[in-house]
């Protein structure tokens, strides 16, 4: 009878290299060989734990023409890993088409669990955690992103999010504009490495933060939101709704004046946002 080899997806650290787990080092010296988001990348960290495998490059741009072929070498008995750049592979990573076909075809696929940049974020924000939506990274386009965060406002739980540093500043200006100057956040910066930064407030003060400071748009960053938990949240949500679409066609006071009618919102928290 066949033996089939087994899919590891194996967690690489986020920075402290100090936080390779034992059994992922165990598994990365085993393995007949381990895909690799980044080969350079995955070289460098394999070098520092005085490990050498052979590598396969395994990307977004090539992932579906090279499922196959490694599905095939796990069908032959052959074990393989899977690691991303940093983090837990598949979050907002590559690899989810590989495990699909893996697992179609009947093969083990076996977490090897360590870091997460978002789960790690989650754990020091001192926000809800009960409940909580990931949403990666937002659209590089600011109306896309705008449009995104629109439909994320009303969500009741904490939101977490990825992003730049190119794109830090205007991604907390708009979260300002669809969530309000007041919603609670944390912004998450350099996690495990040495300039690491978590910072809390509103929404509106972290953004006049990372304004004020270079140092404070450096690096990557987790964004976790406060949810709409409460009435009041919820009718600034909708009036900042409302106000954006009234604006469209109205002067700006006229649209807050109306927004804040329709929705119970407070004009003051309505005015002015996305001018």
């Amino acid at each position: 009878m066949q033996t089939f080899g087994t899919l590891h997806i194996v967690a690489t650290p986020i920075g402290n290299l100090g936080d390779l787990s034992p059994r992922a080092l165990e598994t990365l010296r085993t393995v007949a060989a381990i895909c690799a988001e980044d080969t350079r990348h995955t070289r460098q960290l394999l070098a520092h734990f005085g490990l050498e495998r052979p590598l396969l490059a395994l990307h977004q741009h090539n992932e579906e023409q090279q499922a196959a072929q490694l599905v095939a070498r796990l069908q032959a008995g052959d074990s393989l890993a899977l690691v991303s750049d940093a983090g837990t592979p598949l979050v907002s990573d590559p690899g989810f088409r590989l495990v699909r076909a893996a697992r179609a075809a009947g093969i083990r696929v076996s977490p090897v669990p360590g870091a997460c940049a978002a789960i790690a974020a989650l754990s020091v924000a001192g926000l809800a955690s009960d409940r909580f939506s990931f949403e990666g990274f937002l659209p590089a386009k600011s109306s896309a992103r705008r449009e995104r965060l629109t439909r994320l406002a009303a969500e009741p739980q904490t939101l977490l999010f990825y992003e730049s540093s190119h794109r830090i500043e205007d991604t907390l200006d708009d979260m300002v504009n669809s969530f309000g100057f007041e919603r609670p956040a944390v912004l998450a910066r350099e996690l495990t490495k040495l300039f690491e930064t978590v910072l809390d407030g509103s929404l509106g003060e972290l953004a006049a933060r990372v304004k004020a400071d270079p140092n404070q748009r450096k690096g990557e960053f987790v964004v976790i939101v406060q949810g709409a938990g409460d009435d009041a949240d919820a009718r600034v949500v909708e009036g900042l709704r409302l106000y954006a679409k009234l604006k469209e066609h109205l002067p700006p006071s006229t649209a807050a004046k109306l927004a804040a009618e329709l929705s119970g919102a407070p004009r003051k928290a309505l005015y002015g946002s996305g001018d």
